[in-house]
């Protein structure tokens, strides 16, 4: 007999070790009547989801409207995944803006070099992705599926 599915909340902490577990995510954002998303690298550190991207139309769109959610989720089996959102405001910190900017900048730079040592180098796999971006984890929710199987 197969076991009913149980569906729970994840806490503050599951969903933050999901986030740290996770380097592949989702990035919603709006345009007019439009909702678009795309998957991203991403690297969880000191409360903040660091990524990289190039400049381009999604770009372009969070100049102008920065709210996203974010998903990651880690997927066993059809009744047995975690899945965590997070909602708010995407930043772009600038290498040549201010000390803050800049110290914000380096940090993303070393964040994504703990998950590719490569990136920003002459070696880099991904030499146009060469923004930064930033999004605090302040709002986030969590979601799990399980069916009391080990």
């Amino acid at each position: 007999m197969n076991a009913s599915p149980t569906f729970s909340v994840l806490t503050a902490a599951q969903c933050r070790a999901l986030l740290a577990s996770q380097h592949v995510g989702r990035m919603a954002f709006t345009f007019r009547d439009r909702v678009d998303i795309e998957p991203v690298h991403y690297v969880y550190r000191d409360g903040w989801i660091w990524g990289r991207t190039q400049h381009g139309t999604k770009v372009n769109i969070l100049a102008h409207h920065p709210w996203v959610a974010f998903q990651v989720d880690h997927v066993e089996a059809l009744f047995s995944w975690r899945s965590v959102v997070v909602r708010g405001r995407m930043e772009f910190p600038d290498p040549d803006g201010s000390v803050q900017e800049q110290e914000r900048y380096a940090a993303g730079v070393e964040a994504i070099r703990s998950l590719i040592p490569e990136a920003f180098s002459e070696h880099d796999p991904t030499p146009d992705r060469d923004l930064i971006f930033m999004l605090p984890t302040e709002e986030l929710a969590g979601r799990a599926a399980s069916t009391g199987r080990s």
